[in-house]
Formats: structure tokens, C-alpha cells, sequence
């Protein structure tokens, strides 16, 4: 049987020449290299050495701005008493008839039912007196507002003021104590492509942090179907999820620059959407020292205007589609068709810039509209009013 033969290393300098010469082929470099060329060890191409200091990019500015902002970052747990007339599911009418209750042995109309529902958001504190800005849906008719903080903290909370109209709240948690707050933003600075960093309590999990942009501002909360609101919304792509309303919405210097109110589900599911600051701010200011918000209206109803062939730009401003009787707007002299291209001396885009202008004028102030009716430019002077004083015909 045959034997391998045994190799013997009697002179390692002709071995260290051998590797000198075959290593930078390996490697790819040109054998013309020098013999004596000190090369690294083996060790040292397998895992080359990192400096220290190249750990730091290793650290996301996310982790700095929810540093800044996630300790003010509240769930707010609610609870809240639903009454119902019977437990039968038949109608009253037919529970109440006489010759219905003998056949069935029933003893006049069941008595009303009461079950307790609970539920999650998210909030954050905005001022040092434990001032903790929310959702309106998240603390809506409830009886018990609960308030866990991330340091472990659980106090009661009351609901100070609320705004379906904005779905804003504003709740004041008890008790003494220092409060974290995190600080606030302008949202007016925002540009689309921008960091977007959602914070909440999703599904009850805790100062959940996700990741996103903002997609677009100034989308308009008709555009999503929803009625009976006044909202021009930031849309992003970052996660938000049930539970998540009323948390904020940071941006890459952890300042908070909206409030996150919804999330779309189903088709075009992804796409979440947060109140601006500035509006809330202002919201909040009213709802701490009124108990209510203000929301200035002139009594008209706005719409696009037509492009001028399908497929074609749409041009900027908005058109009158309809004028309340005894309204502001009718009373200093609009009337349909016309088209409002500037409101106070700035420029419109679109019936949402149109609204937003008025919002931000006030209750009773004087607000010039630049309208263009046959041709002619001309402008008109309103007074809004509040939305609670017009009424219907």
C-alpha cells in the first residue's frame, strides 16, 4: 500500500518567500510586488479592525429625537358606560304590544342593559402643568380617564375641553408632580419627503416607534370621505396603527409637528394621517381657556374649479357652488359662480386654502375676498361667524 509522503518544513524563510509570492495573487495585486512587502496577519483579512469611533454611525437619529419626545408620550385608557333599551334584539313597538306580551309570557318591556367598554389611545404631554393633547374620538363620552406615563406612572385624567369638529381634546392629569413634555414644532415649515416619526401605544404595546416620510400635506379630510370635519392633514407613510391616535408625530429633531388622528385600512391601506401642530396648538389653547373651539364660517359652499379640457390643469382658486340665506357670505353681497382667488391678500389654491384662511381669521373679524365674477375682479368684505350661529334653512 502505497504511503503519503511526509513533507518536512526545514526552511521557513523559502515558505515565507512562497506565501510572499502566492498571497498577492490571490488577492489580485501584481506579482511584481516587492518580496519583502510586510503583509497583514491572517487574522486581520478575516475580521479587520473598526475603529472605536465608527460606532457612533452605528446610532440612528431616530433614538436621539424619540429620546427628546418619548417620555412625554402618555396612554390614555378609558372607560366608558353603554346603555341599551333591551337585550332581546325585537323592536319596542313590538315588545310593547299587549296581545305580543301574553302570547309570550313576557312582563311588560325588559329593562335597560348596561355594559362597560373600554379603551386605548395615545396622547402627549404638551405643558408642564400635565397638559396631555389627544384624540376627541379617544376620550369621547367617556366616565374614567386613566393615564400611564412611560416612567411607570398611573394618574387619573379629566377631559378639559374636546372638538369633534378637529377631533382635538386637551385632558389635565391630577395630581402634583413634574410632568415630561415634549417639545412642539412648526408644522408650517414641513416640506413632503421629509422624516416622520410616529410614537404611541399600538395595541396597547407601549412607545412603539416606526419610521417614515411625510408623503403630502394639506390633504384635505373630505378627500378621505369623512364628513363634518375641518381638517387639512398631514398624510405619511409611517406605521400607524389602532391605538396610535393621539400619539405624535415628530420630526427628525424629535420636536412634535402633528398629532396622529387616523390610519386608511382596506384598499391603499399604509397610508396614516396626523393633525398639524399649528392647528392643534391653537385648538388646544381654546379648549384650555374656553372649554370649546371657535371655527369661523361665512356660509358658503365651495367646490374646484373645472379644468378646461378632461385630463387638463385645474385652475387655482375655488368657486361659490352655494350661499346660505342670511349668511355672511350672502349678506356682503357673494353670490354662486363666483371664483375666490385670494382671501386677506393671499393667493388660493384650492376650496381647503380657502377654509383654512377663514379658520385662522376669527370670529367677527374683517376678511377681504378677492372674487372674479364675469370677468370683472372685485372685492368683498365678510364677517365670519361661528359655525354654532348659522343655522340651516
Amino acid at each position: 500500500m502505497a504511503v503519503a509522503p511526509t513533507i518536512s518544513v526545514k526552511n521557513p524563510v523559502a515558505v515565507t518567500r512562497v506565501r510572499r509570492r502566492v498571497l498577492p495573487l490571490m488577492m489580485g495585486l501584481s506579482l511584481a510586488a516587492p518580496v519583502g512587502l510586510a503583509l497583514p496577519q491572517r487574522s486581520a483579512l478575516a475580521a479587520p479592525q473598526v475603529p472605536a469611533s465608527a460606532g457612533l454611525a452605528a446610532q440612528s437619529f431616530v433614538a436621539a429625537a424619540v429620546a427628546k419626545s418619548g417620555p412625554a408620550v402618555v396612554t390614555l385608557e378609558t372607560q366608558r358606560t353603554v346603555r341599551t333599551a333591551h337585550g332581546s334584539g325585537l323592536p319596542n313597538g313590538l315588545l310593547m304590544d299587549p296581545f305580543f306580551q301574553r302570547f309570550f309570557g313576557l312582563q311588560g318591556s325588559a329593562a335597560p342593559r348596561a355594559r362597560v367598554e373600554r379603551g386605548q389611545g395615545s396622547g402627549v404631554i404638551f405643558d408642564g402643568q400635565g397638559l396631555v393633547l389627544t384624540n376627541a374620538h379617544v376620550v369621547e363620552n367617556t366616565d374614567r380617564v386613566m393615564v400611564g406615563l412611560p416612567d411607570g406612572r398611573r394618574v387619573s385624567g379629566q377631559v378639559v375641553g374636546q372638538d369633534s369638529v378637529t377631533d382635538l381634546a386637551v385632558v389635565k392629569l391630577q395630581g402634583g408632580g413634574l410632568w415630561p413634555t415634549a417639545p412642539l414644532g412648526d408644522s408650517d415649515r414641513l416640506r413632503v419627503g421629509d422624516w416622520a416619526i410616529a410614537v404611541g401605544n399600538p395595541f396597547g404595546l407601549e412607545n412603539t416607534v416606526t419610521l417614515g416620510i411625510v408623503s403630502n400635506l394639506n390633504r384635505n379630510v373630505s378627500q378621505l370621505g369623512i364628513q363634518g370635519k375641518r381638517l387639512d392633514l398631514i398624510q405619511t407613510d409611517a406605521a400607524i396603527n389602532p391605538g396610535n391616535s393621539g400619539g405624535p408625530l415628530l420630526n427628525s429633531a424629535g420636536e412634535v409637528v402633528g398629532i396622529n388622528t387616523l390610519v386608511r385600512s382596506g384598499p391603499g391601506a399604509g397610508l396614516g394621517f396626523a393633525i398639524p401642530i399649528n392647528r392643534a396648538k391653537t385648538i388646544a389653547l381654546q379648549l384650555v381657556n374656553q372649554g370649546r373651539a371657535s371655527h369661523p364660517m361665512v356660509g358658503i359652499g365651495l367646490s374646484t374649479i373645472p379644468a378646461s379640457m378632461p385630463g387638463g390643469t385645474v385652475p387655482p382658486g375655488a368657486v361659490v357652488r352655494s350661499v346660505m340665506p342670511g349668511g355672511p357670505g350672502a349678506l356682503a353681497g357673494l353670490q354662486v359662480n363666483d371664483v375666490i382667488v385670494s382671501v386677506g391678500g393671499q393667493a388660493v389654491r384650492n376650496p381647503a386654502e380657502v377654509v383654512t384662511a377663514i379658520d385662522r381669521s376669527g370670529v367677527g373679524q374683517p376678511l377681504i375676498l378677492s372674487v372674479r365674477r364675469q370677468g370683472r375682479q372685485l372685492p368683498v368684505t365678510v364677517r365670519p361667524v361661528e359655525m354654532r350661529a348659522l343655522k340651516m334653512p
